[in-house]
């Protein structure tokens, strides 16, 4: 495994990610995942599967303090109460005592984001939550919050047909990890010509060489979805061949404004 070092933070570079998952389905796959060498678990309190990642975790037997588990708060009240509130009840369903990364999930403007971040600040330095950070989060806001808070990352849609430089550029000023999710465009990239082509040359498949394509850049994590166990471990097999600059700025080359994530209550995302 490879790993993402930010601000004497080390994550794995890959992730497991757990959106639209519940149930045992979820649990199971978690488990599994865990067993087969995931060690950054990814999931958030509107995803209702928290309380399936946390069965998942324990059926793996593997100590806590090996993994790396991020969970994110919801919008819908960002208040300091309400964001206090979030992260307990993300506890009780992880049944854990801390998560490793604690997110905003999506910007929302009827809060202010000085007072969540604050008390956010606060639950981290009471050991509930060891780092903290946001996700969808635009440039903008993101220069907003850390004048605020140690923001630790960003996690955003990203994918070969979505360029995020903008995010990425101010992401590594302020030392900061972007984590991609969507990060085969939901299954769009398995018959893209070109991806096909380069993952002919090692053997690989195109979500493959596009995950590579992610972490061999500098700040990068991805978290993948797989609830099928042969995709789940077939994204752990990525750190046994690499890109060449040229097959890396062919795959930048295929960025065309694609954004398959993007609800109405989105931020504007070119500022």
């Amino acid at each position: 495994m490879e790993y993402v070092d930010v601000q004497q933070v080390r994550v794995p570079a890959l992730g497991f990610g757990t959106f639209r998952m519940n149930g045992g389905e979820c649990a199971q796959a978690v488990e599994h995942a865990v067993r087969a060498g995931y060690r950054h678990i990814d999931t958030a309190e509107i995803y209702e599967n928290e309380e399936s990642v946390g069965e998942g975790i324990r059926a793996a037997g593997v100590c806590r303090e090996e993994l790396f588990v991020t969970t994110k708060a919801w919008r819908d009240d960002l208040s300091p109460s309400g964001v206090r509130r979030s992260l307990e009840g993300s506890l009780r369903r992880l049944n854990t005592d801390y998560v490793d990364l604690w997110l905003i999930h999506w910007p929302n403007p009827a809060f202010p984001l000085e007072g969540a971040l604050q008390a956010m600040m606060q639950l981290r330095e009471a050991g509930r939550a060891r780092h903290i950070g946001v996700s969808n989060f635009p440039v903008v806001l993101v220069e907003e919050a850390v004048k605020v808070a140690p923001i630790v990352c960003n996690q955003v849609e990203y994918h070969p047909y979505l360029s995020q430089e903008p995010i990425l550029t101010c992401a590594r000023k302020h030392r900061m990890m972007v984590t991609a999710y969507a990060p085969i465009a939901m299954g769009k990239v398995a018959d893209d010509p070109l991806l096909v082509r380069i993952g002919e040359r090692y053997g690989k498949s195109a979500a493959q060489v596009v995950l590579c394509w992610l972490i061999q850049q500098e700040n990068v994590s991805a978290i993948p979805k797989a609830s099928d166990p042969m995709h789940c471990e077939q994204n752990l097999g990525i750190f046994d061949f690499s890109l060449d600059d040229e097959e890396m700025a062919a795959i930048f080359d295929l960025g065309r404004g694609e954004r398959l994530i993007d609800p109405e209550f989105a931020p504007q995302w070119d500022v």
